[in-house]
């Protein structure tokens, strides 16, 4: 009997680790881009199902633990935009396109290629860039809120330490807490779930600012990590079949303010691993498991809102950004690994972390364009490098020559 439930256990943590550690980063995203709360908790909801329904339908058919979620990297991305050319309409009509471009990736093997392509010191420089605003929050919260921040920083100081999987869920709970006990208005806790359907729309600057990075963030830091992780423990996942049944549960769920959807990366090693059962063939139930438990937290979606709405911003970004602390440390060891890249990737960090907005389009698209241009221009100047030795005159002064002095 153990051995039957082991992994339907693994798979109720896998979904109760998803949601606790960044469902805060989705709805922070949502309303950064425009959602009112009950368009968040839609958005929310929809996320939910349309990762539990892609989980369940992946699982089965190919009976391998295709973990899915919703893609907090893309969540963050949308914190780091803000509100763009359009509102609220324009956002979902960038999540729909998003979702568009996924189902392409997965009929058309050559664009997953492409996407796959893009120097990973660049694409995880990106990464850096969006996450490092939310990052900062909690030292933020500490100075804003002290007595609200400092418990959730601790208790998360000490599971890191101690219990890890469970750092970002309980320091969650140490801040429900507090903004129970801190809180005198109404609390709406008995929200029932709630779909909000928007109309899309399209502007220019949400489709290159928004569209563009949201598809390129969501294949590069999940999906392409989610099927290493696979692979780690000795699955080849069926990337072409994922990406089209992802891409069209994001784009069914843009109008109900879904973002995206995609191979889960960070919660993948929780059903995909031994702990999840010990024989390999049997790791396929945890994955199942793990999407119905996460659609049935999304009805949970108004609940979660009101509460979000009931602090403090700065102590929901705070959560959100301790969440993505381990990813923000990953993209940074990625950016800066190659020598010869390196410069170019810091060029993309500091671009997409200034939160510069130019025509409208936002900080994470410029600084794809000047890490692109910063690595092209350095390539080209070391292949036209002469390689050719200098005169023997030359070698000789040369080495005669005092070295300069370094003062940087």
């Amino acid at each position: 009997m153990g051995g039957r439930l082991q992994p339907v256990l693994a798979g109720v943590v896998t979904a109760l680790v998803g949601f606790a550690s960044s469902f805060t980063v989705v709805l922070a995203g949502l309303r950064a881009v425009g959602a009112d709360p009950d368009q968040a908790a839609s958005g929310l909801l929809a996320l939910c199902v349309a990762s539990g329904a892609c989980a369940l339908w992946l699982g089965l058919r190919h009976r391998l633990p295709l973990s899915i979620a919703w893609s907090t990297p893309g969540a963050a991305l949308l914190v780091a935009t803000g509100p763009v050319a359009g509102g609220w309409p324009a956002a979902v009509g960038a999540f729909l396109l998003a979702g568009l471009l996924i189902i392409a990736a997965g009929l058309i093997p050559a664009l997953g290629r492409a996407v796959a392509a893009i120097p990973a010191p660049i694409a995880s420089a990106m990464l850096a860039g969006v996450l490092l605003p939310l990052c900062t929050a909690p030292v933020r919260a500490l100075v804003e809120v002290p007595r609200l921040a400092a418990p959730v920083v601790l208790v998360w100081l000490l599971l890191h330490r101690f219990a890890r999987r469970w750092a970002v869920p309980g320091a969650l709970a140490v801040a429900v807490v507090a903004i129970a006990l801190t809180t005198s208005g109404p609390a709406r806790l008995d929200a029932a779930p709630v779909v909000a359907l928007t109309a899309p729309a399209w502007t220019l600057p949400a489709v290159v600012g928004l569209a563009l990075p949201l598809f390129l963030v969501t294949m590069a830091a999940q999906n392409v990590p989610g099927t290493a992780v696979l692979a780690g423990y000795g699955y080849r996942a069926p990337l072409g079949s994922a990406l089209r049944v992802t891409g069209l549960a994001t784009a069914l769920g843009a109008p109900a303010g879904g973002h995206a959807v995609n191979l889960a990366a960070i919660t993948a090693a929780l059903a995909a691993g031994p702990d999840a059962h010990p024989d390999p063939e049997r790791r396929w139930i945890a994955s199942v498991t793990a999407g119905i438990g996460l659609a049935l937290l999304g009805l949970g979606a108004g609940v979660a809102t009101a509460l979000v709405l009931l602090s403090p911003p700065v102590l929901v970004e705070a959560v959100a950004g301790l969440a993505l602390l381990g990813a923000l440390a990953g993209a940074v060891t990625a950016a800066v690994a190659q020598p010869d890249a390196r410069e170019a990737a810091v060029v993309t960090f500091v671009v997409t972390a200034s939160g510069v907005s130019l025509l409208g389009v936002g900080g994470a698209f410029w600084g794809l364009v000047a890490g692109w241009l910063m690595l092209l221009l350095f390539r080209r100047r070391t292949a036209t490098r002469p390689v050719a030795e200098p005169p023997e005159e030359e070698a000789a002064e040369e080495a005669a020559a005092p070295l300069p002095s370094r003062t940087g």
